[in-house]
């Protein structure tokens, strides 16, 4: 940032305070630390900075700070096609949120698959979540034909052999008979309908119920309603390398 762009930027305080970091006074007090950085440098109280160019991370974190930022939570229902256009006619995910600011949909859920999709207009943050080096987790809950035995969910945690290679290995846990709980961390076309019927149950319904650290169980199929600021910064930890404990702390993902 030339010293011309850097006496016309906004100040640094002030653009966190805008995206929800927290107050103006709380901001200016993890600068302060040096907790924040841009462009790769400690930043000061004086910082300014061009939203649409620097790079800015808070504890080495990447956030977005682009203004008319938008992040939809949205739980789609079946027969609903993740695409911005269908030649077919069929309904799309685009249809079922604001047409304005446009967005797009992270990842892909087939039409028959039910659950929770993000879609926004940040697309670093995106180029983010669906990159394979990131692996970011996602839940889902099938049900399946049939009860698999301990062999089978032994097979989904050590990984599957498909068409297109092993998977990496999955969390699987049998929540009831024909109720299967699957968590990865890829994002291969309808993988989790090919690992079900690699042990040969195959998938009669398929919910995704978490995203990283995005769970709403109160979201109705349909539905959908803006991230907090919060939620958008646990995405963003998320994806830099960390997840969410149990106890609400954090530690490296694997």
């Amino acid at each position: 940032m030339s010293d011309a762009a850097a006496a016309e930027g906004e100040r640094l305080q002030k653009v966190l305070a805008r995206i929800g970091i927290g107050s103006r006074r709380v901001c200016e007090e993890m600068i302060a630390q040096g907790r924040v950085t841009v462009n790769g440098e400690v930043a000061d109280l004086g910082r300014r900075v061009d939203v649409e160019s620097d790079r800015v991370e808070l504890d080495g974190v990447p956030i977005g700070v682009r203004p008319g930022l938008v992040h939809y939570l949205l739980n789609k229902p079946a027969g609903v096609v993740t695409t911005a256009d269908d030649p077919q006619g069929r309904p799309t995910v685009l249809g079922l949120v604001p047409a304005e600011p446009r967005v797009f949909p992270v990842g892909r859920l087939d039409m028959d698959t039910e659950g929770l999709l993000l879609l926004t207009n940040d697309g670093e943050l995106t180029h983010r979540l669906t990159h394979p080096s990131f692996g970011i987790e996602k839940e889902y809950v099938a049900q399946i034909q049939g009860s698999p035995t301990r062999a089978a969910l032994r097979r989904l945690r050590e990984g599957i052999e498909l068409e297109d290679g092993l998977t990496a290995p999955a969390e699987a846990a049998l929540l009831a008979p024909g109720v299967l709980r699957l968590t990865i961390h890829e994002g291969r076309n309808r993988q989790v309908r090919r690992m079900c019927e690699a042990i040969g149950h195959p998938v009669t319904r398929l919910v995704r119920s978490r995203i990283g650290p995005l769970v709403d169980r109160r979201l109705k199929p349909g539905q959908w309603r803006p991230l907090t600021g919060d939620e958008v910064r646990a995405l963003e930890r998320a994806v830099a390398g960390e997840r969410a404990t149990p106890d609400g702390g954090r530690r490296p993902r694997p």
